[in-house]
């Protein structure tokens, strides 16, 4: 499993596929696993990476890591396009901005900005 996980490009490296796998960051069809477990055709494989919750498919099972390009034929992400919208949100709000000269917030500044935090 680790080892599709790092070929199919989901992780950049096994060490990190394989830590994702023993912190339960990887189930398939709803079941945690384990690193060394076999990859199936039409696997339904859940994958937490950082804040984005993964769902992929697996079309092919692969031993070796392929070309970008050819990551359509390994396997079908059925991702929710929501999901890729909340990240965005998050990556857009994630860094404070203040106009120049405004100073550092007041303390109903600050924990109005913490309070949008807690909700993302």
């Amino acid at each position: 499993m680790d080892k599709w996980l790092w070929a199919a490009r989901l992780f950049k490296t096994r060490a990190l596929a394989v830590d994702a796998i023993k912190g339960g960051k990887v189930k398939i069809n709803g079941q945690a696993i384990k690193p060394s477990r076999e990859v199936k055709e039409g696997d339904v494989i859940q994958v937490q990476i950082e804040q984005l919750h993964k769902v992929v498919q697996v079309m092919l099972v692969i031993h070796n890591r392929v070309p970008a390009k050819q990551l359509k034929e390994v396997y079908a992400d059925l991702t929710p396009a929501e999901e890729y919208e909340r990240i965005d949100f998050m990556r857009a709000y994630k860094a404070e901005y203040r106009d120049r000269g405004a100073g550092r917030p007041t303390k109903k500044e600050r924990r109005q900005i913490e309070r949008l935090k807690e909700e993302l």
